[in-house]
């Protein structure tokens, strides 16, 4: 199965678009630097960079939502609870999950 990162940049190469982005000259040189280093050019670094970072933020961001809609919900643990779990764990008490 491919990471959503392999599609995206499978659909880049087939199908993109340009917009602009604002940096300071000291990302814009270690960008350049990368680049020759790696036989890539600045645009492919800088889309695999955005790619990676909306793959690692935006399943935090849904997992925060999903978290939010069960606290409306009143499905919440009490911290006290929790802590008494895992307090208990890998010792001969060991409670269940609350």
């Amino acid at each position: 199965m491919q990471s959503r990162t392999a599609k995206i940049k499978r659909k880049a190469r087939d199908a993109s678009e340009t917009f602009t982005v604002r940096v300071g000259p000291e990302i814009k040189k270690r960008l350049a630097s990368l680049a020759a280093s790696t036989g890539r050019s600045r645009s492919f670094l800088t889309a695999e960079a955005i790619a990676e970072y909306l793959d690692a933020n935006e399943w935090q961001v849904a997992g925060i939502r999903k978290a939010l809609t069960s606290l409306d919900r009143g499905a919440s643990v009490e911290q006290g609870d929790v802590r008494r779990w895992i307090e208990s764990w890998g010792t001969p008490d060991e409670i269940r999950r609350p």
